[in-house]
């Protein structure tokens, strides 16, 4: 087992490091302090070839390119204070109004300008021992991006003997504040940058979120039976009708650590992913908006090269009464677990 950090860069005069975690059988997870960053992650294929099954780039260095950040897709990133859209960037909090910046006007997507995935996080501890674990801590100020209260976060990465990546993230804070993390990477099992339309997919949600048409929920919990939006049974990404792509949150059956979510699945390298969280929603993104970008080992992303399965709380919900509670109070702990257990 191996866990070891390198040097990178420096930004915004701190120092950036790539952190590699490897287990007995081979697996590897390389991540950065930069934004939570996974930029890899290498399973075995059923032919037992390292296969790297998330997007990213080469370089931590192309994370800060113009042709990047001018595109900007969130890529393997951590995205807060709260994922996924916040409606009219604003939102109402014990008798007071909240503005927040408005990156994606009129609403705010991801945590606003600079949100968590721009932030250089500090190195809590990096072990190897029972297993190989990284932990990273960030303290986001009362005001950040617009959000009330001194929040404290803790990001805790681990990689077991059975070939599971194991996230937890945790928060707590000096006011009330919405807190609701994701990790926004974008998984292709075929290893490569080709379609992942024909990767099998089941989600164990019986509703997904009704929405407006520039993707904030609309309050509405509909039925996912008898639509294309139904995962239940495994089945090809792309349905059978027309299709422009996926960008919907689905309403887990039962949010638990203990509980498989979803799996995805590849054909062509049998690389099967099973998704494991205590959050009550998950966003896929089928990247329809994505590229074409220039990524790892030369190859070119282009839209549906990768599928984000974003764990969280229902999006907006810091704006709709009857969904879930986004609000973190001081004296609480917010903890989201979320893990990926590979095999073939």
């Amino acid at each position: 087992m191996e866990a070891r950090s390198i040097p990178i860069l420096i930004h915004q005069e701190q120092q950036v490091y790539l952190i590699r975690l490897t287990n007995a059988t081979g697996m590897q997870v390389e991540l950065s302090n930069y934004g939570g960053l996974i930029k890899s992650l290498v399973v075995p294929d059923k032919n037992g070839q390292p296969t790297d099954v998330v997007l990213g780039f080469d370089n931590l260095s192309d994370y800060f390119s113009e042709t990047y950040l001018a595109a900007y897709p969130y890529m393997g990133t951590i995205v807060g204070r709260c994922a996924n859209r916040i409606g009219h960037a604003q939102f109402d909090l014990d008798g007071k109004t909240f503005k927040v910046s408005a990156n994606t006007p009129p609403h705010q997507l991801h945590g606003g300008l600079e949100g968590f995935d721009k932030k250089v996080w500090t190195i809590k501890s990096l072990t190897k021992t029972p297993e190989p674990e990284l932990v990273l801590t960030y303290l986001s100020p009362d005001g950040d991006e617009g959000f009330p209260g001194n929040l404290e976060l803790e990001l805790k990465f681990m990689l077991t003997a059975d070939n599971e990546l194991k996230t937890e993230f945790s928060a707590r804070t000096d006011q009330p504040t919405p807190v609701d993390l994701t990790h926004h990477g974008y998984f292709n099992l075929n290893g490569d940058g080709s379609s992942i339309l024909e990767h099998e997919l089941s989600i164990d949600a019986d509703h997904y979120l009704g929405q407006y048409p520039d993707m904030l929920t609309n309050g509405a919990l509909l039925p996912v039976k008898q639509t294309d939006k139904d995962f239940i049974s495994s089945r090809k990404v792309k349905p059978a009708s027309d299709f422009n792509g996926y960008d919907q949150a689905f309403v887990l059956n039962q949010p638990d650590i203990s509980h498989r979510s979803a799996i995805l699945y590849s054909a062509k390298t049998g690389i099967r992913m099973e998704l494991y969280t205590n959050q009550p929603a998950i966003q896929c993104y089928t990247a329809q908006h994505l590229g074409p970008l220039k990524g790892k080992r030369n190859q070119t992303y282009r839209a549906f090269s990768g599928l984000c399965l974003e764990t969280q709380v229902h999006p907006n919900a810091v704006n709709t009464p009857h969904f879930p509670s986004v609000i973190l109070r001081p004296g609480e702990h917010y903890l989201h677990a979320t893990t990926y257990k590979f095999s073939t």
